[in-house]
C-alpha cells in the first residue's frame, strides 16, 4: 500500500491513537518524532494550516488531524479488524462522541490539570461532568462498541494513562471505581490489550514532562502577579 511515515511527538495522546490503529491494522511506518519548540519544515510543509501533529504522510499525500487520520486508516487498509461500525447510524453516533472527547473531554481535563486554587475546583466540575456522560455511555458494555474494541476505544484511549501518570505526578486524582464502575472496568480491559500495553510513552519522562508543565505555570503566575502589583 505504499510508503508510510507518522510525524508525531514521544507524548502526544492525539498521535498516540494513530499509532495504536496502524499497529492493529498491522501497516510498516516510518516514526518522524517533531520538537514543537523547533518544528520541522516538513511539518510545516505537509500541515500549513495547523502546524501540529500527528500528520500521516502516505505516498507522499499528507493526512491531518487525528480523528481524520483514524478514518483514512480504516478505510484505506479495510481487510481483517475494522474500527468504526458498518451501521450509518452507529458510524455517525462513534463520530458525535469523539468529538465530544477532543472538544470537551479531554481539553476539560487539561485545564484541571493546568489550574489552581479555586479555578481548580471550578474545572474538577465541568471535567467530572464530562466523565459521567463516558460513564453512562459505557454502561452494559465490555468496550465502546461492545465486546470489540474500536474507533472509540482508541479516542478515548489516553484515559487508561494520562490521569494515572498526572495523578502520580502532582497528586491530580479523578477516576476511582466508586463514582466511575464502567469507566474504569473498561479502561483495565483495554489497557491490557497487547498493543495498547506496549506503546505506552514512559512514565518517568511523563512525570518529568508535567511536572515541568506545573513549574512553567507557577512561573507565570508569579510573573502576572507581580505585574499586576507594579
Amino acid at each position: 500500500m505504499g510508503e508510510v511515515k507518522l510525524f508525531r511527538t514521544w507524548s502526544s495522546p492525539f498521535a498516540l491513537r494513530v499509532v495504536w490503529a496502524l499497529k492493529l491494522k498491522g501497516v510498516e511506518y516510518e516514526t518522524i518524532y517533531e520538537d514543537l519548540a523547533n518544528k520541522s519544515s516538513s511539518l510545516l510543509e505537509y500541515n500549513p494550516v495547523h502546524k501540529k501533529v500527528p500528520v500521516l504522510l502516505h505516498n507522499g499525500i499528507p493526512i491531518c488531524e487525528s480523528l481524520v487520520i483514524l478514518e483514512y486508516i480504516d478505510e484505506t487498509w479495510n481487510e481483517g479488524v475494522r474500527f468504526l461500525p458498518k451501521d450509518p447510524l452507529a458510524r455517525a453516533t462513534a463520530r458525535f462522541w469523539a468529538k465530544f472527547n477532543d472538544e470537551q473531554v479531554f481539553p476539560s481535563f487539561f485545564r484541571y490539570f493546568m489550574r489552581q486554587g479555586e479555578d481548580q475546583e471550578k474545572a474538577k466540575e465541568k471535567v467530572l461532568e464530562n466523565l459521567k456522560f463516558v460513564e453512562e455511555h459505557l454502561k452494559g458494555k465490555k468496550f465502546f462498541d461492545g465486546e470489540v474494541f474500536g474507533f472509540l476505544d482508541l479516542v478515548f484511549g489516553w484515559l487508561v494513562c494520562y490521569p494515572g501518570v498526572i495523578n502520580k505526578a502532582i497528586n491530580l486524582k479523578l477516576l476511582d471505581e466508586q463514582m466511575f464502575p464502567n469507566l474504569c472496568t473498561w479502561m483495565e480491559q483495554f489497557g491490557d490489550v497487547p498493543v495498547i500495553k506496549e506503546t505506552w510513552p514512559d512514565e518517568e519522562a511523563l512525570i518529568h514532562k508535567f511536572h515541568k508543565m506545573r513549574e512553567g505555570l507557577g512561573i507565570y503566575i508569579y510573573t502576572k502577579l507581580r505585574y499586576e502589583a507594579s
